[in-house]
């Protein structure tokens, strides 16, 4: 049986370019980037490149890059490495639809004496700015606000929100795991402190992240130790895997319009089809300002988790935004945010493509789902008559 993958914002494919490229240093490249000798330093100069192709991506200086495990490390480093720079201001701003990397930290913290305001958003996933604005005082440490939803797709206004948050005086994070490699992204040109990515969310492997640090950001380092990461990050550097980050970025920056072409023309291919020929059914948030790969529909009256289910019989893999998947009989705290109706939310589907989805893959995907639609709700005791 053939896989349709069509979830992309759960992990992404790593690129055969990027594989090949990281492969020496497994096994022929193996020095440690630290050491003095030419063996290690061949591969410190790898990392230098690696660093340089990532701040090409996002348009900053390669020494504002910071190598990290992953994105929720970098969301926590930028987090507490912030309220430990600051003194003696306690409130920290954020949204109720952010990735639990940042809520949960955040919520964390809470138990330990911060203040932390959670900013809503409206039916379409748009985030109240005004209500941030309206929050930001002389206490506040830090603004941390999402670029883009995981789950929605919906793009946050991060630089109306970083040039007012600066005006302020208080530090201003955004989490864009989602959001880089997918919409352009120039850090030469914001106000943002601290941005947060993923190698696997851009064709990297799994296990290797950064954080942009801005030029005369104070922030107190997560992990302590050796020199590494100009004393931001200690610990020896995932060398495989920072390799593969700056090839993945490198080839993000030269795909960067096909995402916004040709991804995007088939996320609207899918969407049209599946409304067309199942009916109670809608796309959640924006569909004005969301990423070009992501569709996050709602079928009435039925379960995301056995649409899941039925979709695998066929090979394609998808999401829910109901969190039923994890046992939980609450729907996406991002839908429930939203405002999306019981029996819409907890039937929730979120397909998010790549550039290597295929037309061919669409048009499977699609014509699956009046079948199964129809199936689940013959069988659901919350069917409308």
């Amino acid at each position: 049986m053939t896989t349709v993958y069509m979830d992309n914002n759960a992990t992404t494919k790593v690129a055969d370019e990027v594989v090949e490229e990281m492969l020496p240093y497994f096994g022929q490249f193996y020095g440690n980037p630290s050491s003095m000798h030419t063996f290690g330093g061949q591969v410190g100069k790898k990392i230098v490149e690696a660093r340089e192709r990532i701040a090409s991506l996002l348009g900053c200086s390669p020494d504002e890059i910071v190598f990290t495990s992953c994105g929720t490390e970098s969301d926590n480093t930028a987090i507490r490495g912030v309220l430990e720079s600051v003194g003696m201001r306690r409130k920290i701003i954020t949204s109720r639809v952010e990735h639990p990397a940042v809520l949960g930290m955040c919520r964390q913290l809470e138990g330990h004496g911060y203040m932390v305001v959670e900013i809503g958003v409206d039916k379409q996933g748009r985030l109240n700015v005004d209500e941030l604005k309206n929050c930001v005082d002389d206490d506040t440490a830090l603004v941390t606000i999402m670029h883009a939803n995981n789950e929605t797709g919906v793009i946050f206004p991060v630089e109306e929100i970083a040039r007012f948050v600066k005006s302020k005086g208080v530090v201003f994070h955004t989490d864009a795991v989602q959001s880089v490699g997918k919409i352009p992204v120039n850090l030469k040109d914001s106000a943002s402190d601290l941005l947060s990515i993923s190698g696997h969310k851009l064709h990297a492997p799994k296990g290797v992240g950064v954080l942009y640090v801005r030029k005369g950001t104070r922030l107190t380092p997560f992990m302590v130790g050796g020199h590494q990461e100009s004393g931001k990050r200690a610990g020896t550097e995932n060398v495989p895997g920072i390799i593969a980050l700056g090839k993945a970025c490198e080839l993000a920056e030269q795909n960067i319009v096909h995402e916004n072409t040709v991804v995007k023309g088939l996320r609207d291919r899918l969407e049209k089809k599946i409304l067309e020929t199942c009916p109670d059914s809608f796309v959640n948030g924006d569909v004005e300002n969301r990423l070009p790969n992501t569709s996050n529909i709602s079928f009435e009256y039925i379960e995301g988790e056995s649409i899941l289910m039925m979709l695998d019989r066929y090979g394609i893999c998808a999401s829910s935004g109901s969190a039923c998947t994890s046992g939980s009989l609450e729907p996406s705290h991002v839908l429930r945010a939203m405002g999306v109706p019981f029996t819409a939310a907890h039937g929730s589907i979120r397909y998010s493509l790549s550039r290597y989805t295929t037309e061919q893959e669409v048009d499977f995907a699609a014509e699956k789902m009046p079948a199964i639609v129809n199936r689940l709700r013959e069988l659901s005791p919350f069917v409308k008559t």
